[in-house]
């Protein structure tokens, strides 16, 4: 039987937390690859916090989220003037040697990379594989391989690039790479739906695991990548959802779930409503988080009581911002009025205002200090906790294609420069004082 490694690599940033981050799209490749082909799996996943070659780490919490181990290494070049400290984030270089080591030679290595100024960690992997295994053929997907095809080709060191749906792809390519024998049947599946459930047996830590119960996003804020990334908006059926959840909840013992839709509350009726009910009904047990953002606009009375009795825990709010103009020119999916609306609703059903989290963009081209400074205070006036989300440009995006014609940014840089924390600098250094002045105010709230 034919062997593939999958492996997600490490973070390279200047910061970087487990917020549920789990390779999501690489588990739906493998399970699609799994119900075409003969092969075997091997994950290695350096963003797993639980492998069983490292110590436990101060400050986890018990709902999947915690620190990464961490080395500081030098900074690249292009990031040479940004006053922070730079690191890598995941399993210790050894560990991953290791784990090479305890792994049959593979016949084909799929990586993956979420974010498009990580992608050193993907050089760096596809080196280590190479120097173990040889010239074993390297596929690369995921949002860098999307958003920056061109760098990746270049630069990434893999033997095919693989933009857009990965699952669309990976039969015919384990074809061409592992031979015709291999591949049982081409399988397609053309809606989310269709899906095989993701291989989170291939995963070391399922206490808790992601959930995809929809694809895209129905707006079109200016700074998102959510309508590149996924053409259209799609929504599993609810049913099935709930199946997945209860089966997941049986056979791991999970107990956290994680929604990883950009857009859960879209047509609420029919989609996040039966699936919450259904979860009630079938008595799980669990609790829900969603990380991604809840949009603000959709939450009244009656969703407010069913995320309570379903036993939905971390919120989210994508208010974005609580100046209007802005809201109306780069993210009309919200108005400043809907917060409060939708904050009385949580209190009403149970939840404390200091426990819901309201994201707010700072550094937006446009945006004053003053605008960001103010939507914090409004913020907390509500009893909420602000917490900022700093603009970097998104290839593709509206906000992008702005700044591009503008001058204001190189769409050939590399995409280091579009870290979330380097960004800010640049953006200071092109506007003086904008940075200091930011923090400046907000520090004295």
């Amino acid at each position: 039987m034919k062997s593939v490694l999958l492996v997600n690599p490490w973070i390279f940033d200047f910061t970087a937390y487990d917020f549920w981050l789990r390779p999501l799209g690489l588990l739906y490749v493998a399970a699609v690859l799994r119900a075409g082909a003969d092969v075997d799996f091997r994950l290695i996943d350096c963003l797993d916090r639980a492998h069983p070659a490292l110590p436990r780490i101060a400050g986890a919490k018990g709902d999947g989220r915690g620190h990464y181990p961490k080395v500081e290494v030098p900074k690249p070049a292009v990031l040479k003037d940004v006053p922070r400290r730079y690191s890598r984030y995941g399993l210790p270089l050894d560990v991953f040697a290791a784990e090479l080591d305890r792994a049959p030679v593979p016949d084909m290595v799929l990586v993956t990379c979420t974010l498009t100024y990580w992608y050193p960690g993907v050089q760096l992997a596809v080196d280590l594989v190479r120097r173990r295994f040889g010239r074993v053929p390297v596929v690369l997907g995921g949002a860098y391989a999307t958003l920056a095809r061109a760098h990746a080709v270049r630069h990434a060191g893999a033997d095919a690039v693989v933009s857009g749906r990965g699952e669309d792809r990976i039969l015919p390519l384990a074809r061409e790479i592992l031979g015709d024998g291999v591949v049982r049947r081409d399988a397609a599946y053309p809606a989310l739906s269709d899906l095989p459930r993701p291989a989170f047996d291939l995963l070391g830590d399922t206490a808790a695991l992601p959930l995809l119960t929809s694809r895209g996003c129905p707006h079109d804020c200016s700074f998102c990548a959510s309508r590149i990334l996924h053409d259209g908006f799609e929504r599993r059926a609810p049913a099935g959802v709930a199946a997945e959840i209860a089966d997941h909840a049986a056979r791991f013992g999970t107990r956290h779930f994680v929604f990883y839709d950009d857009a859960l509350l879209a047509g609420k009726a029919d989609h996040i409503v039966p699936l919450l009910e259904e979860s009630v009904r079938l008595r799980l047990g669990v609790s829900y988080h969603a990380p991604n953002g809840l949009h603000v606009r959709e939450i009244e009375d009656g969703l407010a009581r069913l995320f309570k009795r379903a036993g939905v825990r971390s919120l989210y709010l994508s208010q974005e911002s609580m100046d209007a103009g802005l809201l109306r020119e780069a993210c009309p999916k919200v108005a400043p009025g809907d917060l409060g609306r939708a904050a009385g609703s949580l209190e009403r059903a149970g939840y404390a205002r200091g426990d819901i989290s309201v994201y707010l963009i700072a550094g937006l081209p446009g945006q004053s200090a003053e605008s960001v400074v103010d939507s914090v205070r409004r913020v907390k006036s509500l009893g909420l906790r602000p917490r900022m989300a700093y603009f970097s440009p998104i290839p593709g995006t509206r906000a992008w294609a702005d700044l591009v014609a503008r001058g204001a940014i190189d769409p050939d840089a590399d995409p280091l420069v579009f870290n979330k924390a380097a960004y800010r600098h640049l953006a200071a250094d092109r506007a003086p004082g904008l940075e200091r002045e930011l923090q400046a105010l907000l520090n004295e709230l």
